[in-house]
């Protein structure tokens, strides 16, 4: 699988709490057969109490959940992902952390395919230009397509941070994350949002670099295509970060499914 399809051209053993919250999380009933990509945790990730990790200071962050690919006009709405099970897992998932008193941060990240103002190497320019070449989007719906999608605007508070990822595929880079996970002193990162297979993946993977806990919220990701996420997801949870499920989190923070 390559990076293009990220996004396409834009035409068209653990404690009782961990084992007891773990069990059947392929069948987690958030998003009905879409949760069922979750695979079950790598070994490795069995031997931790998730329970007692996802009480340390957390942060939740939402990566590119925005008009672009969940309205009809957005320019990459030939992926349809309105008619998948990421948005109202990554709602439950949210809600959840909300209600945790350990969860000291909230980021909702943007992923801006027009990007004429943004500083790009020679790569980032033809790239971008293949994903926006054919849009027919009017300037209202440009400036539109990166807002986040309104599910998700009804859950942003006072205090939450708003901004775009500036680089390729991670929010650790040219942006105001590290600084904010730092001087709240988190330790725990829980991950949602798309592409599963290219900004999930790589801030899962930055996440770990930098010494955090990533968690991801397999069923509150999506990839372009619906056949990527399972191979996405268990590449993400055989290597880097567990993968679970929004019913699984919100029992993970003794909180009902």
């Amino acid at each position: 699988m390559t990076t293009l399809s990220r996004r396409g051209v834009i035409a068209g053993v653990a404690g009782a709490a961990t084992a007891a919250a773990l069990t059947g999380t392929a069948s987690a009933a958030t998003g009905g057969d879409y949760a069922s990509a979750v695979p079950e945790l790598a070994p490795q990730w069995k031997q931790l109490d998730l329970a007692k990790i996802l009480q340390k200071p957390a942060a939740f962050i939402s990566v590119s959940q925005n008009n672009s690919l969940y309205k009809p006009w957005g320019a990459q709405a030939a992926e349809k992902q309105w008619e998948r099970g990421s948005l109202p897992a990554t709602v439950k998932a949210a809600q959840a952390a909300r209600k945790a008193p350990n969860f000291v941060s909230f980021s909702w990240i943007g992923y801006e395919v027009f990007r004429e103002n943004y500083p790009q190497t020679e790569f980032d320019k033809v790239q971008y230009a293949s994903w926006t070449a054919n849009s027919k989007l009017t300037p209202e719906q440009r400036k539109a397509d990166n807002d986040l999608v309104d599910d998700l605007r009804a859950l942003v508070r006072p205090g939450d941070l708003e901004f775009n990822e500036l680089a390729f595929q991670t929010a650790f880079v040219g942006t105001q994350l590290p600084l904010e996970l730092a001087r709240k002193r988190v330790e725990v990162l829980v991950i949602t949002g798309i592409h599963t297979e290219w900004c999930i993946e790589g801030n899962a993977r930055a996440a770990r670099d930098h010494g955090y806990l990533p968690i991801v919220i397999g069923d509150a990701t999506a990839t372009q295509k619906p056949d990527y996420l399972r191979p996405a997801l268990e590449r993400i949870n055989n290597i880097f970060a567990p993968v679970i499920s929004a019913d699984t989190f919100t029992k993970l923070l003794g909180q009902p499914a």
